[in-house]
């Protein structure tokens, strides 16, 4: 059994949109100090990362409103 097979969507949502955050932040890093350096290939991997880090959020957002949706006891 996975971990995630134990998380409700709200606390996997949770997690995702901070793990997307975390990665867009790191992308924003890695991006400059690629601008910084000169270094193409380095400023594109962070473009890439901050992609990938702001659909991870959005995916945590969506999950956390799905769960919301689903319980509105909560």
């Amino acid at each position: 059994m996975s971990q995630n097979e134990n998380k409700d969507l709200g606390t996997q949502g949770q997690e995702d949109s901070l793990k997307g955050k975390l990665k867009d932040a790191a992308g924003k890093v890695q991006s400059k100090v690629g601008d910084i350096t000169d270094n193409p290939k380095t400023s594109a991997k962070g473009d890439a990362k901050q992609v990938e880090g702001k659909t991870q959020s959005t995916v945590g957002n969506a999950e956390q409103k799905i769960d919301n949706a689903l319980d509105p006891n909560k």
